[in-house]
């Protein structure tokens, strides 16, 4: 091979080299978290479950509360369209009619009997509830406080039905359809999360850098607030704020309280691994340097401190999710959280201790399969992320 011929090869893995030392750090981190085929399938899965929580009321056909139940199919079982059948083809997919009645044969429970005769067809882009598409109501106590923030009015849902209803994962006890239900309490659960994780990120990077930057008295009391708020039970503290919320508190408002409570509670920890960090860093020389030139404590600790603890930091942010998730979820499955008619997973998960659903209507287990696919996807993108902005670890050698 001629040396004109190995130029551009040579010129390419030169070209690469350069682009690797001026690559920002958050282009290096997505470089490395490319890599991760787990990481970027768990991504793409959380990104798709975003958008079905956030896209909710288009993708549902019918209304998750009261207002939209189907009184006609009360623990109705899940249907599934088709499209063909011992009577043809058909390029439009269709349910069969159903055709309910109690026997006293049956214990007078609701039989469901299949008329293939009859097609129903479903329909796309279909007419059905209004709903808003960006919507916020809050209810805070005192008139003053109350929010009311709705945005784009549409009546038009990505699929529906010409006769009756269509309900892929069946319906509860009251007729509600459950397909819409969970995508709701997709949504709900991972807007707790984002308050709660947000209000405490905020409160562990402050308190934990005050700490660990100034050290000293100022680090011992504090030090002494956070094992006192490390060593309050959850659950009795969650019993006491259950008694003391008002009756007359919308929905809205409940959850807006229960988001802010488990933030109240969830920086401890983050909060000492910042400490820890930063009273290890202080006494480095890029550290003295910027105090030398005159910087203040805030600038040190933002600017300089606290990115070298970027891998940590990206870690438990996205690691905290599931947990406030799962303390939402676990709080509105004994009673303590969101309640109906706020479509939560915990609410739901409420449904799956009844003996009869147990051995009868299993299709309520369906929450439970989105529940923990979106956990395990914050595992697996908190996994990734970690091993992309840890420029030691093994992964990225």
């Amino acid at each position: 091979m001629s040396k004109a011929s190995k130029m551009p090869v040579e010129l390419g893995g030169q070209q690469k080299k350069e682009a690797y030392f001026t690559a920002s750090q958050s282009q290096l981190i997505w470089a490395r978290f490319k890599k991760n085929r787990s990481a970027m399938i768990a991504g793409a899965v959380l990104i798709g479950l975003i958008l079905m929580g956030l896209l909710a009321p288009f993708l549902s056909p019918y209304d998750p509360t009261i207002a939209g139940r189907d009184k006609d199919y009360q623990y109705g079982a899940p249907q599934i369209p088709l499209f063909w059948d011992d009577n043809g083809f058909s390029w439009r997919p269709f349910l069969y009619t159903l055709e309910r009645s109690r026997s006293i044969k049956t214990n007078f429970r609701w039989v469901s009997k299949v008329n293939k005769d009859k097609r129903r067809y479903v329909q796309f882009f279909a007419k059905g509830w209004k709903y808003h598409l960006l919507r916020l109501d809050l209810d805070l106590p005192g008139k003053a406080f109350d929010i009311r923030w709705h945005w784009v009015e549409m009546d038009i849902h990505l699929f529906g039905i010409d006769q009756g209803g269509i309900h892929l994962f069946g319906t509860d006890k009251s007729g509600k359809d459950i397909f819409a239900r969970t995508l709701h309490a997709v949504w709900t659960s991972l807007a707790v999360g984002t308050i709660g994780v947000l209000i405490s990120f905020i409160l562990a990077l402050v308190i934990g850098g005050i700490s660990g930057y100034f050290g000293g008295f100022i680090d011992s009391v504090i030090q002494m607030f956070t094992d006192a708020i490390r060593t309050v039970p959850a659950i009795p503290l969650f019993m006491a704020l259950a008694a003391f919320v008002p009756d007359e508190w919308s929905a809205q408002t409940r959850f807006f309280f229960i988001s802010i409570i488990l933030g109240l509670i969830g920086w401890p920890t983050l909060a000492r691994r910042v400490r820890t960090h930063l009273l290890t860093e202080r006494a480095q020389e890029y550290v003295l340097a910027a105090q030398l030139c005159g910087a203040s404590a805030g600038h040190v600790i933002r600017r300089h401190l606290l990115p070298s603890f970027t891998s940590y930091i990206i870690v438990d942010l996205v690691i905290s999710f599931p947990y406030m998730v799962l303390s939402e979820t676990a709080l509105s499955f004994i009673g303590l959280g969101l309640k109906d008619p706020v479509n939560s997973l915990g609410v739901m998960l409420q449904n799956v201790t009844n003996t009869d659903v147990l051995l009868n209507y299993q299709w309520h287990f369906i929450p439970v399969i989105f529940f923990m696919t979106l956990v395990l996807a914050f595992v697996f993108v908190g996994d990734g992320l970690r091993d992309a902005a840890d420029p030691y670890s093994q992964r990225n050698g």
